[in-house]
């Protein structure tokens, strides 16, 4: 399988090396805009600075897509109309229409488009949501991710925010968590935001907050911060909670707020039920390259297998679309009442 990837940050190098490790692939060309020194085993494959480009010299079967959020989708429908079939970082678009967008084009080119999504590939968040599911609801859903970010990660997040919130960015994540959790359809959305920093666009928020309630009455809670004045103190906490319990990501060492393999980790969970609280160890959990290598490894046999992936799909609409309802609710300071969802 030919493969292109698209942006060579963090994640593109990860997505990058897992196909290079991947006997079923061949990386036919690596793209970023700027030079960006690589690994010694991604250093032998042809290098672009222009998308359009390195689609048409390598006429790929799969396009990986980690650039910024504002190109995701201009991306992902050029590389679909090319022929090729497309995995593309979240958030899967910058707004709800252009997410529809790329979602109808692969519908009706009959192409697959996987979102990474990592939590769906680690075993022990699998686990989280298959104890929470078994409590029955309605839920109460407490998640957070806060980044003392300084120093290479800050600019990092900087430059992400010239695009896209930490709310948005981070929070679909969790979003999509709490989707998988409830099946049930988001009902209204209210949002709070600050601006910490002069370092950022005025119109531009770096902490934000969000309250969602979903039509079987559950209700969720999330919170994004990034930046050198963040707490470490509380940054990490995943709480769910039903009549019938609780389950719970316990508080092991999870390293610096900004620590990428941190974020994922879950090292336990406590599940509490009224007299009865069972811990359950996960040890040897998959790091941020095996996930990156599971999330590849996925999207070929999804090609191969001819796999459904309509859920898969709508799930990144949706959870897109309560993050950006939180986003509109900051910058208006209004409720949003959300309408048909997909």
């Amino acid at each position: 399988m030919k493969v292109l990837v698209a942006g060579l940050g963090n994640m593109g190098r990860s997505h990058a090396l897992a196909h290079h490790a991947d006997a079923r692939s061949e990386i036919v060309g690596l793209v970023n805009r700027s030079h960006v020194d690589l690994p010694e085993a991604l250093q032998g494959y042809p290098r672009f600075d222009e998308f359009t480009t390195a689609l048409e010299v390598t006429e790929p079967d799969l396009v990986v897509v980690a650039t910024y959020t504002d190109t995701h989708a201009n991306y992902a429908i050029a590389a679909m109309e090319a022929g090729a079939h497309v995995f593309v970082e979240k958030p899967l678009a910058g707004t709800v229409a252009d997410a529809v967008d790329v979602v109808a084009t692969a519908e009706r080119l009959n192409r697959k488009l996987g979102v990474g999504y990592i939590l769906r590939h680690h075993p022990s968040w699998q686990r989280l949501i298959a104890e929470a599911r078994g409590l029955g609801g309605p839920y109460v859903f407490r998640l957070n991710l806060n980044q003392q970010s300084d120093g290479p990660t800050w600019e990092t997040h900087k430059a992400l925010m010239e695009t896209t919130s930490p709310l948005v960015d981070c929070g679909v994540h969790y979003v999509d968590v709490m989707c998988q959790i409830t099946d049930a359809q988001p009902v209204k959305v209210n949002g709070m935001g600050l601006r910490l920093s002069d370092e950022i666009a005025p119109d531009m928020y770096n902490y934000g907050q969000f309250q969602v309630v979903f039509d079987d009455g559950s209700v969720g809670w999330y919170e994004a911060g990034w930046g050198p004045m963040m707490s470490e103190t509380a940054f990490f906490v995943k709480d769910v909670i039903s009549p019938n319990g609780a389950v719970s990501i316990t508080d092991g060492n999870k390293g610096a707020s900004d620590d990428v393999d941190g974020h994922t980790k879950v090292g336990g969970l406590l599940v509490h039920r009224p007299g009865n609280d069972q811990l359950i160890d996960l040890p040897d959990e998959p790091g941020h390259q095996a996930l990156c290598d599971a999330e590849q490894t996925w999207i070929i046999d999804v090609i191969q297998n001819d796999a459904d992936l309509t859920r898969h799909m709508n799930d990144a609409v949706q959870s897109l679309r309560i993050c950006l309802a939180a986003d509109e609710s900051i910058r208006t300071g209004q409720t949003v009442h959300l309408g048909e969802t997909v």
